[in-house]
């Protein structure tokens, strides 16, 4: 019988956030760039210079983009922060629940009695 495939293990909270850092980041710096660019092309590169204007359009836009998707990575994820055995633990407690009527109710909690009396009378007997 073969053994199962090990079990991968999703990043962590903090790789979520340094990973949406990073890609806002990089979407910060090209749409700063964009913009940047086309102010400087639109109004002139002004007292400072095209370079400082660039790049403090890129670097705000950078900062601005980094920061808020890191936070939504975080915030959307796709796995949950349970842990796996606590989540599975929480799905047989689930399907287990089941609303029934005060009849069938009462015939399990008497099938559940009788199995209990049964189970201390064994050692009783013997």
């Amino acid at each position: 019988m073969p053994l199962p495939p090990p079990r991968q293990q999703g990043p962590t909270v903090w790789q979520k956030l340094r990973m949406g850092a990073m890609m806002g980041t990089g979407v910060g710096l090209t749409i700063g760039f964009i913009f940047g660019s086309w102010s400087i092309i639109r109004g002139g590169a002004g007292p400072r210079g095209a370079m400082a204007t660039l790049s403090q359009y890129m670097l705000s836009s950078a900062a601005t983009f980094g920061f808020f998707l890191a936070i939504g990575s975080v915030i959307r994820s796709d796995s949950s922060l349970i842990p796996p055995h606590l989540e599975a633990q929480l799905r047989l407690l689930n399907s287990a629940t089941r609303i029934r009527s005060k009849d069938e109710g009462f015939q399990l909690m008497r099938a559940r009695w009788q199995a209990e009396h049964q189970r201390l009378e064994k050692p009783a007997a013997n």
